[in-house]
């Protein structure tokens, strides 16, 4: 048998609080899109998910989570949401939720400047 140094769960941590949740990546399907959208779809039996919902019961728009994705370390996420799945026809003892992660586009804080946007207010010049 194949020893592996990763593990089978991944790991969202509260900055906030330090609590965190385990999900079986086996139950995990992750997509993204080009702008760091991640949808983190999950599909676990009934009371796994009451668990879910109750972590992120209390959680804020935009609050700051570390996701570990099989213990190959820590990278910051921003919640955006959690949405019922659809569509899957599924045994009445599994229940399936979407976690929505915004990463940010550019890991370079440097070059994650707002380009557009600004405000236009310019300060009359006084004395001239």
């Amino acid at each position: 048998m194949f020893d592996s140094q990763f593990s089978n769960y991944i790991t969202i941590t509260r900055k906030k609080t330090n609590e965190s949740i385990r999900l079986d990546q086996r139950m995990v399907k992750i997509r993204e899109n080009e702008n760091g959208l991640m949808a983190v779809s999950y599909v676990a039996p009934v009371f796994e998910i009451m668990d879910l919902e109750v972590f992120f019961e209390e959680v804020i728009s935009s609050e700051k989570f570390n996701m570990d994705i099989g213990g190959t370390g820590d990278f910051t996420v921003s919640f955006r949401g959690i949405v019922d799945g659809k569509g899957k026809s599924l045994p009445q003892n599994l229940d399936h939720k979407i976690i929505l992660l915004q990463e940010p586009t550019c890991l370079d804080s440097r070059e994650n400047v707002q380009i557009t946007g600004f405000s236009k207010f310019r300060p009359r010049k006084l004395n001239q």
